[in-house]
């Protein structure tokens, strides 16, 4: 608990800090953009020697200079706001981030920036789907797990799609959400548990396959560094309970992922990109022993990628990435129920295409090079337009 409202003391405080930002921008920009004092109506009626009699015979007649008020210059203002939008221009930010600079598929982009994302996954053989309750809770089988019923499978293949979008209002920080769909296809269940709830037989037939909306995800980003050859930056990720868990389609709990991006241009055509973080469960489901059965994970990946193609147009980066997560506790339903000390390790091989500096494409394949796995192959399909 200490831990929770610690990261939710550090989520206030950056996430006020955009917002201070914006303001001391626009007051600047304000004082700027105040036109400085013009020339007065006598001074532009002396330039002239027809403008200056002009002056004096209104001035005798009783009556104020209108002269130069009546045909005024307009040059000078237009002139002011031309030179001050000159002087500006350069300190804009750029309209969109890089985007030929993050060529990774599984790694999570450094880069901050606005952007519109699809994404689409194909996982096959997932052995273990309740483990530490990472893709969805506890048996139903078990006493007092939230999960789907009747049954324990130890393969599932599921599918999810993926909307994403995120918003920078500044160069260095961005807000975003993601909102996934999954569908699940249990292949078989363990031998015993295909009619229990609860740990009692019912003589009821496994459950079938699922589909609907999965847990939402939203977060920020803040780069601590960024330029065009390195970013570094802090991603913190909250998950909601809004996938129906007896139907495995969410965890039946909150939980929080922060992590640490990195992206490195080593030359014009190499680059590295690497993540570092854990996934935290909150008010995950217990045994009926009172064990807790979500546990905490920690996670890194690494992902090197090299321009074949590197026109102005267009890029074309073949990327090679290793994912892996190492279990620091909770419980599966499997001849062994302790999922702590489990690593899991997966290889990544894909190529994405840039388009232009908006457009972007990747695909993906992967595969777990351990025994134990979330999956043993992944296929990603992925889209992403920045602006």
């Amino acid at each position: 608990m200490k831990r929770l409202i610690l990261i939710l003391v550090v989520f206030l405080a950056i996430a006020f800090l955009p917002s201070t930002l914006i303001a001391q921008q626009t007051g600047l920009s304000r004082m700027k953009e105040q036109p400085g004092p013009g020339a007065s109506p006598l001074g532009d009626a002396s330039s002239t020697g027809g403008l200056a009699e002009a002056s004096m015979t209104s001035s005798a007649s009783g009556t104020s200079p209108s002269v130069a008020e009546s045909q005024p210059d307009p040059q000078p203002p237009q002139t002011s706001k031309s030179t001050q939008s000159q002087k500006t221009a350069p300190a804009k930010e750029p309209s969109g981030p890089p985007l030929e600079g993050s060529m990774v598929g599984y790694v999570d982009d450094a880069i901050v920036g606005s952007q519109v994302r699809i994404r689409f996954d194909a996982g096959f053989k997932d052995n273990a789907p309740d483990r530490a309750e990472f893709f969805y809770p506890q048996c139903g089988c078990n006493p007092g797990g939230p999960g789907p019923r009747p049954g324990a499978s130890n393969n599932i293949n599921f599918q999810q799609l993926y909307f994403q979008g995120e918003y920078a209002p500044v160069r260095r920080f961005s807000v975003f959400t993601e909102v996934p769909i999954r569908w699940i296809q249990p292949q078989s269940f363990i031998p015993g548990t295909g009619d229990v709830v609860g740990g009692m037989h019912t003589g009821l037939s496994p459950f079938s396959n699922q589909s609907g909306i999965s847990d939402v995800r939203a977060g920020f980003k803040l780069a601590v560094t960024a330029s065009s050859d390195h970013s570094l930056t802090f991603q913190f990720k909250a998950y909601f309970p809004s996938g129906d868990g007896s139907r495995g389609l969410g965890t039946a709990h909150y939980s929080v992922e922060p992590s640490l991006l990195y992206y490195q241009r080593l030359s014009g055509r190499w680059a590295v990109e690497s993540q570092i973080g854990g996934w935290h469960p909150i008010n995950g489901s217990t045994t009926s022993k009172g064990a807790n059965y979500a546990g905490d994970i920690f996670f890194y990946g690494i992902g090197p990628s090299y321009k074949l193609v590197n026109r102005e147009n267009i890029k074309f980066a073949p990327v090679v990435e290793l994912f892996g997560w190492h279990v620091l506790g909770g419980l599966q339903t499997l001849a062994s129920s302790d999922a702590s000390g489990i690593n899991i390790v997966n290889l990544k091989v894909g190529a994405r295409t840039s388009l232009g500096r908006h457009n972007s494409v990747y695909v993906g394949f992967g595969q777990a090079v351990t025994h134990s796995v979330w999956y043993e192959h992944i296929v990603r399909l992925e889209y992403r337009y920045s602006f």
